[in-house]
C-alpha cells in the first residue's frame, strides 16, 4: 500500500454537534486524550481536562486555546486518589455548570516479561487504569443518580482487554477489569439513562507512549505496521470521529458496546492461518501439489 497520511474527513458532523455537552477527560494533556479535547471543542462542547501535571496541562491548554478552541479548562489531579478525582468532578460541576459526559483515557504502559515486574509495578498499572477509571466513574455516577440526571460514559480500553497479551500483563488485566465495568454498568445503570460504551484502539502513534511500546531495539526486531491489513497507522483524526459520534446524540441507541478501531490488526492476529499472507505467490503451486499428494 501506498505510504502516506490518508485524508481523513473531519467535517461530517455539524460543528454544533456537541453544543449542549460538559465533557471531562482523564488524561487529557496528551495522545489521544488531547486528540479527543480538540474533537469535542471543534464541534461544540465545552471540556475540563485533568492529569498530574499541572505544567502538562497547562501546555495543552495553551495549544487548544491557540487554536481557537477556548470552551477548555483544566485540573491537576492523580485518578488514583478518589478525594482528588471528586475534587476535580466539583470543579468541573462549577466551572462548567455541570458535567453531561465522562471520557475515562488516564492510562499507564509498558513493555517487560511478567516474571520481572515488581508488585509495586504492577499495582501501579491496575490503579492508573482500572481504579482510575472506577474512581472517576463512581464519583460522577452517584452525583448524576443523586440528581436524576442523565449521562454519557466513554471508557479507552484495547483490542487486547478482549484477547491478553504476553509482556502487558499488568496493562491487560486492568483493561479487562474496566471492559467488564463497562458492560455490568451498562446493565445496571441504563435504565437511569447513564449511557456507557468503550474504544478499543490499535496503535495509534503518540509521542512517548510509542517510545515505551515500540523503542527502536523492538522496532528493529517488528514491524508492527506488518500486523495491520490496512498497513497502516491509526490517525488521531479517525479516533476523534469515533469519540465525538459516541458522545454525541447521533448514537443513542448504542450502549454497552467496546467500538475496536485497530485497521483489522486484532483479527489478522487471531486467525490461525494469516501467518501464511507471509508466503511468497510463487510457493502456492508447491503447496497445492503437496496437499493433493497428501489426500
Amino acid at each position: 500500500m501506498r505510504e502516506g497520511k490518508h485524508k481523513i474527513e473531519t467535517n461530517g458532523f455539524s460543528k454544533d454537534l456537541l453544543k449542549e455537552e460538559k465533557i471531562w477527560i482523564t488524561g487529557g494533556s496528551s495522545g489521544l486524550g488531547l486528540s479527543m479535547a480538540r474533537g469535542f471543542l471543534e464541534h461544540g462542547a465545552e471540556v475540563l481536562i485533568c492529569g498530574r501535571k499541572e505544567d502538562k496541562l497547562i501546555k495543552a491548554v495553551e495549544t487548544l486555546k491557540a487554536e481557537g478552541l477556548d470552551q477548555v479548562h483544566h485540573f491537576a489531579c492523580d485518578v488514583r486518589n478518589y478525594d482528588e478525582i471528586e475534587a476535580c468532578m466539583h470543579f468541573g460541576l462549577e466551572s462548567m455548570g455541570g458535567i453531561t459526559g465522562l471520557v475515562n483515557n488516564a492510562a499507564g504502559n509498558f513493555i517487560s516479561p511478567t516474571e520481572r515486574l515488581s508488585s509495586n509495578a504492577f499495582q501501579t498499572i491496575v490503579n492508573i487504569v482500572l481504579m482510575g477509571t472506577a474512581n472517576a466513574t463512581m464519583a460522577l455516577g452517584k452525583h448524576w443518580l443523586k440528581n436524576q440526571q442523565s449521562g454519557n460514559i466513554l471508557n479507552i480500553v484495547t483490542t487486547y482487554a478482549e484477547t491478553g497479551s504476553a509482556f502487558v500483563v499488568p496493562s491487560a488485566s486492568a483493561k479487562a477489569g474496566v471492559l467488564a465495568m463497562t458492560r455490568s454498568l451498562a446493565s445496571e445503570w441504563g435504565a437511569k439513562n447513564i449511557r456507557i460504551n468503550a474504544i478499543a484502539p490499535g496503535p495509534f502513534p503518540t509521542p512517548g507512549a510509542w517510545e515505551r511500546l515500540f523503542p527502536p531495539s523492538v522496532q528493529g526486531l517488528m514491524d508492527p505496521k506488518s500486523r495491520i491489513p490496512l498497513q497502516r497507522f491509526g490517525q488521531h483524526e479517525e479516533l476523534q470521529n469515533l469519540s465525538v459520534f459516541l458522545m454525541s446524540a447521533l448514537s443513542p441507541y448504542i450502549h454497552g458496546e467496546c467500538i475496536t478501531i485497530d485497521g483489522g490488526e486484532w483479527l489478522k492476529g487471531a486467525g490461525e492461518f494469516n501467518d501464511l499472507l507471509k508466503i511468497p505467490e510463487e510457493m502456492w503451486d508447491k503447496l497445492e501439489a503437496e496437499t493433493r499428494k497428501a489426500k
